[in-house]
């Protein structure tokens, strides 16, 4: 039930892909660089790959230390478990990923509690903020922890404006609580805003950026913090497994996306786009405009619920998302070009043809 199910093998192979950017795989280049790449021991110190990394990264998001780990979750629940104790409340939107997605790891492994704050488009702003700070006393929760997350996944990858986050950022600070960008996709929004990620991540006290979704790579994020906040969370990376060995392997394929991967984002953007007006022109869809790579969409008009199109499309070779019952997310990425966005949109007009006769 919980664990992911194999590939049907009376299913077509999938041609296009658009279930979600983590679908990306390393290109002929980026594989080059992993072998190329002079690795060591990462749990000791001694991989001067992963030091290239952390380095580059610290400096690209103005922190003073960052730390390499398998995966964005990782980051999240770490920065979770640095930052607070049991018993702790964190702020977050509804819809973030640390409340929908990671099988509700801070409760699990931290013992907080998180408290989802409303917003359109994924976001919430400092009056509503503000508006769930709790009186300082024995009968409350301590809430210690601030979270955004950059872009905002469930909010159709929306970019939260810089004034925002700063706002948010220094009404967090005034409280005595600390802040945390989940950066899943934070270049993206740095390609679609045309703002500096040091920028964009000035206000956070923690923020990780994530090389498994748009940049193609295919392990790995970077947590960034203070040299006290990174050097903290390492006990945890230990406890939690985080550590590795000859992980020089997968840093130089970060390194090889930040080198090659981050400007063509755009191309990304232009795809969703193009993607969005496809499917609004199809009877009884209705397509939130995309701002980054991710294109929501309702099939409630069409008659028909979003797992049923996915499985409809899939047997034409189109992988899809699904969130709700009638809403249905496709993502654009590197390994889809637009010929690739054609073809979806007339799969999907296609499979929805019978309901609409």
């Amino acid at each position: 039930m919980f664990a992911p199910p194999r590939p049907d093998p009376s299913l077509p192979p999938v041609r296009v892909n658009l279930y979600s950017d983590t679908q990306t795989k390393p290109s002929a280049g980026m594989k080059e660089a992993m072998m190329r790449a002079e690795v060591g021991d990462e749990q000791y110190g001694t991989d001067p790959t992963v030091h290239a990394l952390c380095d580059r990264m610290a400096a690209l998001l103005g922190k003073e230390a960052a730390m390499f780990l398998p995966s964005g979750t990782m980051c999240n629940q770490v920065a979770i478990l640095t930052h607070c104790r049991a018993g702790d409340e964190v702020l977050a939107h509804e819809r973030a990923h640390i409340i929908t997605s990671e099988g509700g790891g801070g409760a699990a492994l931290t013992g907080v509690m998180v408290t989802g704050l409303r917003g359109e488009r994924g976001q919430f702003d400092a009056d509503t903020l503000r508006a769930a700070f709790r009186a300082k006393s024995r009968y409350a929760p301590a809430q210690t922890l601030v979270e955004v997350e950059q872009t905002s996944n469930q909010g159709s990858g929306s970019v939260w404006p810089l004034e925002k986050l700063n706002a948010v950022a220094e009404a967090a600070h005034a409280q005595g609580m600390a802040t945390h960008m989940d950066g899943a996709r934070l270049m993206n929004a740095v390609v679609a805003a045309g703002v500096p990620a040091r920028e964009m991540s000035a206000g956070m006290d923690s923020v990780w950026l994530d090389f498994t979704k748009g940049l193609g790579a295919p392990l790995g994020a970077v947590l960034c913090g203070s040299e006290a906040f990174i050097d903290a969370a390492w006990r945890w990376k230990q406890r939690l497994g985080g550590s590795m060995r000859q992980g020089g392997l997968c840093a130089a394929a970060c390194l090889y996306a930040l080198d090659h991967n981050v400007d063509r984002l755009a191309e990304d953007h232009e795809n969703a786009r193009l993607l969005a007006r496809g499917l609004a022109q199809i009877d009884g869809l209705a397509v939130d405009e995309p701002e980054t790579n991710l294109v929501f969409f309702d099939t409630i008009g069409a008659g028909i619920t979003a797992e049923e199109l996915a499985a409809r499309v899939r047997r034409e070779g189109l992988a899809i998302s699904v969130t709700t019952q009638f809403r249905a997310r496709a993502c654009t990425h590197l390994d889809v070009d637009r010929a690739g966005i054609e073809q979806a949109v007339a799969i999907v007009r296609q499979a929805l043809a019978a309901e609409q006769r």
